[in-house]
């Protein structure tokens, strides 16, 4: 099984424990929280990721450091780390995240721009997305001045290039045609 379909599976499981404790939002800080930390503290991962650390030990240390998590939460952790899973936590946070997005009618897009944009630009970009998507947008932004002006615009799989250079090539070739 693929370890994106095993991150999924354990996700749809903290999911549910976070619905029914009807705290999905605080499950999904935690979740990244703790991805973040191991992906950041050498040590941390370390400790996680060792063959030598005893399993026990693992969940005792996590017990420890999550004191104030959910009980669920942990006993969720304890069973990734009881079946050695504990190396999926971002995969996991990950599709924690996309689950979140649907339940509540939110959607992450890309979005590249020539320059950086100050706060009012980025909260209008948003705001148009959420307009004409019809649902929130989580917008990241980007900059890659190699498209001289205009966005792109990211949202699963779609992309809606509107930039500058994609509209020059498309007048050259248009040009070079006739």
């Amino acid at each position: 099984m693929r370890s994106e379909t095993i991150a999924r599976n354990y996700a749809e499981a903290l999911f549910d424990l976070g619905e029914r404790s009807a705290a999905p939002g605080r499950y999904a800080e935690l979740i990244d929280a703790l991805a973040a930390a191991v992906e950041t503290t050498p040590a941390v991962q370390a400790m996680l990721m060792s063959p030598r650390v005893p399993k026990a030990e693992k969940s005792r240390i996590l017990s420890a450091a999550l004191e104030d998590a959910p009980r669920e939460f942990v006993l969720f952790l304890h069973a990734l780390v009881k079946r050695g899973r504990q190396y999926l936590l971002r995969e996991i946070a990950v599709e924690y995240h996309t689950l979140l997005d649907v339940k509540l009618n939110r959607v992450r897009a890309g979005v590249t721009l020539a320059h950086p944009a100050d706060e009012a630009l980025q909260r209008g970009i948003a705001e148009a997305l959420t307009r004409q998507l019809g649902k929130e947008v989580l917008p990241t932004f980007s900059v890659d001045p190699e498209i001289l002006g205009g966005t792109i615009v990211r949202v699963g799989d779609r992309i809606h290039d509107g930039s500058l250079r994609r509209r020059l090539v498309k007048l050259r070739r248009h040009l070079l045609a006739r």
